[in-house]
């Protein structure tokens, strides 16, 4: 009987051990992951408490300012240089559009045999792309991805694509209503592969393998604070489809114990589209917009077009331009279009803006390099986040000849993109003296710097035709640097 007991008393005194040691380690465990997620919420990059227009980033404000060689940048072969260059210039912003359509691509899925298994993964494709999002992080880089890249499926890339039926063994084209062939462009909207979700054909055979793409996206993105979601590229389908992917993907991060930032992309140049009040009117859905298709106008109605945007967006949230067009040799606009819009967009109090890759845009080229490190050179001497656009400040201003961006009263810059000579009223102001420092922007050099005694306003005049700022301090100030 002894034995017995003692025997029971080995095996309670055992049992009753791991009820009192396994809790008291869960708690702690589960303190330490507690912690973890509130110091993941404070860091990730989020809308900026004191000022909306922008993001904030590890709990500071931040200027998003970029330029890459390919919008996939996961997929090119020399990546961590790539971003080490763009990092020693000034940038801190890249695309990613989750697509493989050039040569030395990847797709997401594995084949087996002669067609694609979408219940299985392409491991390079995917470790590509984590290292890709792992070293983002380490450089304090935002990434700005894709999720859908809308010319993927359609044409050429469309009829290599795993999600083509007659590229997978999941699916048919008779099972799904998916075309094997789609020769229009992307504008046409005439592949059904976007209209799976449940407010359109609610096609659940397609749509569970594209829920399967994005969980696994958010299994490489969701434990890291640096990442912004954009849901298509240009598209020109019905705002359905956006709108279940956002939700979606919210909803699974709040299922994972963290919070994101969505938005869509249009592809009207137009911003007064119907299509683009999708994204305006809709801050439950969206929390940030992105205009990127306005960087195809060009000089005072690029300005115009984005500040009418601007003014009556409600509630303010950042405007993101993850895309700025222009490049000699391309299709929309010239080197120095690409370089005055990327000006445009900063000084006109937005967000971000990256330059396009090339041939579209000027991506990370060395001219591209030098206006990065100049607008970090005069966006670092001001408090960029209580500076506003304010071009009624300018007198005796023709189109595009100058813009202005100022804390009135403290602080004022103004870019020049080809010359010209404007005055920079004072109104509202005691101001009877400034300092005054001019940036030649190509070379990313300041000039000396001047002070000037005036009496209610001053005359800027650029020192030559090639892109100039001009900073004007009323008096010193902190600086505050606004980016990481």
């Amino acid at each position: 009987m002894d034995g017995l007991w003692r025997s029971y008393f080995g095996v309670g005194w055992f049992v009753l051990t791991l009820l009192i040691v396994v809790p008291v380690g869960s708690v702690v465990a589960g303190d330490n992951s507690a912690k973890k997620d509130v110091e993941m919420e404070k860091d990730r990059i989020q809308i900026y408490k004191d000022n909306p227009r922008y993001w904030q980033f590890k709990g500071e404000p931040i200027l998003l300012i970029g330029g890459s060689v390919e919008d996939n940048l996961f997929q090119i072969p020399n990546l961590k240089e790539h971003l080490e260059l763009l990092k020693s210039v000034g940038g801190n912003y890249v695309r990613s559009t989750m697509g493989w359509n050039d040569e030395g691509d990847l797709p997401p899925h594995k084949k087996v045999g002669e067609k694609y298994d979408l219940n299985q993964w392409n491991e390079e494709f995917w470790t590509r792309f984590r290292n890709f999002i792992k070293w983002t992080h380490e450089m304090d880089i935002i990434v700005q991805i894709e999720v859908w890249a809308t010319f993927t499926y359609y044409r050429d890339p469309w009829a290599a694509n795993p999600f083509n039926p007659k590229n997978n063994s999941n699916y048919t084209a008779e099972e799904t209503g998916l075309p094997t062939v789609v020769k229009d462009h992307p504008v046409a909207a005439k592949n059904n592969f976007f209209r799976s979700v449940p407010k359109e054909r609610n096609q659940e055979n397609v749509l569970k393998y594209q829920e399967k793409f994005v969980d696994k996206l958010l299994e490489e993105t969701l434990p890291y604070g640096h990442i912004l979601y954009c849901m298509d590229n240009e598209t020109a389908v019905t705002a359905s489809w956006g709108e279940y992917w956002s939700t979606y993907i919210k909803k699974k991060a709040t299922e994972a114990g963290r919070s994101v930032e969505t938005t869509e992309m249009w592809d009207p140049w137009d911003l007064s589209d119907e299509k683009h009040k999708a994204t305006f009117d809709h801050p439950e859905t969206y929390s940030f917009c992105d205009i990127s298709q306005n960087n195809h106008q060009k000089r005072q109605r690029h300005w115009d077009n984005a500040q009418k945007i601007r003014a009556k967006l409600t509630p303010i949230r950042p405007i993101n331009n993850i895309k700025i067009y222009g490049a000699d040799g391309g299709r929309f606009g010239s080197t120095r279009d690409g370089l005055e819009r990327f000006w445009r967009n900063i000084f006109g109090g937005f967000a971000s803006a990256r330059f396009h890759r090339p041939d579209s845009g000027v991506g990370l080229s060395k001219i591209a390099q030098a206006h990065l490190k100049s607008m970090r050179m005069i966006t670092d001497e001001i408090d960029v986040f209580t500076c506003e656009p304010h071009n009624e400040l300018l007198f005796n201003r023709e189109d595009n000849e100058a813009y202005a961006f100022a804390n009135p009263g403290t602080e004022y810059v103004v870019y020049f993109p080809k010359g010209g000579s404007v005055d920079l009223n004072f109104k509202n102001t005691d101001a009877k003296a400034v300092k005054i420092r001019w940036l030649n922007v190509n070379k990313s050099e300041w000039k000396k710097e001047k002070k000037i005694s005036f009496i209610g306003s001053i005359t800027l005049s650029a020192p030559s035709e090639a892109h100039w700022a001009v900073l004007i301090q009323v008096r010193n100030l902190p600086k505050h640097f606004g980016h990481i």
